[in-house]
């Protein structure tokens, strides 16, 4: 049998033993390793509509062009606005403001701001009409962040009828990455 091992053939095999150096190295590369997962993946958790987005909707490019989110501000047309998160809408909410798929759990988030009405952005318009913007909802699904923003001081209602009913939304914009 050509080419089979035998007994005598390991006999001058010798591995180097593991030293507890080499066994301190592996751990800090799984630690590593794991650490670099976690911390990427709560990154995408929490600042999932964060960041720049480009207006891809007839509303978004005519009234706000391109947006910015970060945790403390959104920036409409180079003009910055200081947002409070108020907290996160559960998935029948984010169902009744976009039309999202209820049975999918997805979540949106709910900001306090306020652009006053007297503001004009893209074209001379203005985001509320005759009143300021007090709430913006978002949604990320995918590569696109649907922004829905609301006048009034109460907190919007986020059910399908009142929101059939109610004369606080103002407009909703898509945006895209």
């Amino acid at each position: 049998m050509a080419g089979a091992l035998s007994p005598a053939s390991f006999v001058d095999w010798n591995p180097e033993p593991l030293t507890s150096t080499a066994l301190k190295d592996m751990n800090l590369k799984k630690y590593f390793g794991v650490f670099a997962l976690l911390f990427t993946c709560t990154l995408c958790v929490v600042a999932q509509d964060q960041g720049y987005w480009r207006a891809s909707s007839t509303t978004a490019r005519s009234i706000t062009g391109d947006i910015t989110l970060s945790e403390t501000s959104v920036v409409f047309n180079f003009s910055s606005f200081t947002i409070a998160p108020i907290r996160k809408m559960k998935t029948t909410e984010v169902a009744a403001v976009f039309d999202a798929d209820v049975n999918s759990g997805v979540q949106g988030n709910l900001y306090r701001l306020s652009i006053p009405s007297e503001r004009r952005f893209l074209h001379k318009n203005t985001l509320c009409g005759t009143e300021s913007a007090q709430w913006m909802a978002t949604f990320v699904s995918g590569r696109n962040l649907q922004v829905a923003l609301f006048s009034g001081l109460d907190e919007p209602v986020f059910t399908f009828d009142a929101l059939a009913n109610t004369s606080t939304r103002c407009a909703t914009f898509t945006y895209g990455r």
